[in-house]
């Protein structure tokens, strides 16, 4: 679900930005470590998406194992370079998630409300001067020619979204693919 995955990468890029902020007082410390956790586990969760999109598995990752106790322990953890890799990946997907979340919406509502528009459009306001789209853009002043309109935009908009969503994925799961084979 592409919310839920933005909300992770959000943790992300705010833990790291808090971390890096604090860093000087010492809090930093164990905010870094705890964002570094979270960014191991988004990236679990985005390994096993890239699996199943590309169908195949991305080369083997390996995490060091801090020792000690207390802030030794998470100071230690920060020298983790899987870790950062996986932080970094996360801050730096961040905007193309954004991108990828909001065409996803903005293509499946728009498509959903264009090919419902018979039911909706009367609830428009209409007046003197009014125009709609289609007499905008083709001078054709016709009511029932913009619900055709509007609706075949909807339909177009319903039939293509599959290989939509499924173009967005690759694009999505492509980037981590490159990152993980480097």
């Amino acid at each position: 679900m592409p919310s839920a995955e933005l909300k992770l990468k959000a943790v992300a890029v705010a833990g790291f930005a808090a971390g890096v902020g604090t860093l000087v007082v010492w809090l930093g410390v164990p905010l870094l470590a705890g964002t570094q956790a979270a960014a191991r586990g988004f990236a679990g969760l985005e390994r096993r998406r890239v699996d199943a999109v590309t169908g195949r598995p991305l080369p083997p990752h390996h995490y060091r194992t801090a020792g000690g106790a207390g802030l030794a322990r998470l100071a230690r953890s920060l020298l983790d370079p899987q870790s950062w890799r996986d932080l970094l990946h996360a801050v730096l997907a961040f905007p193309l998630r954004v991108v990828g979340f909001a065409i996803a919406v903005t293509w499946s509502v728009g498509g959903l409300g264009e090919a419902l528009y018979l039911f909706w459009e009367w609830a428009l306001p209409r007046g003197e001067g009014n125009q709609t789209l289609l007499d905008l853009a083709f001078d054709v002043p016709s009511r029932l020619a913009d619900i055709a309109f509007h609706t075949a935009v909807g339909v177009v908009l319903l039939l293509t979204l599959r290989p939509v969503l499924r173009g967005l994925a690759l694009a999505q799961t492509g980037a981590r693919a490159r990152a993980a084979r480097q």
